[in-house]
């Protein structure tokens, strides 16, 4: 699952982070792939987006069918 509704949003990571409760390398670890996560930090990351949390899955799907991740 990547966070790329950062870029789409104008959002930093950092303000991601923060919106969203969570550190910023966590989220920065994210957006690489070099880190998935949990369920609820899934969930607190598409809140802080404001997208539902299933369009950031389905995302993360289309991407791993298309071997982008």
């Amino acid at each position: 699952m990547s966070c790329g509704g950062t870029k789409k949003q104008g959002l930093s990571q950092e303000a991601l982070a923060e919106r969203a409760g969570l550190h910023a390398v966590y989220v920065s670890l994210i957006e690489r792939k070099r880190r998935k996560p949990t369920l609820h930090v899934a969930a607190l990351l598409a809140e802080a987006l404001g997208e539902p949390l299933s369009k950031l899955v389905s995302e993360a799907e289309q991407a791993t069918k298309g071997g982008r991740m």
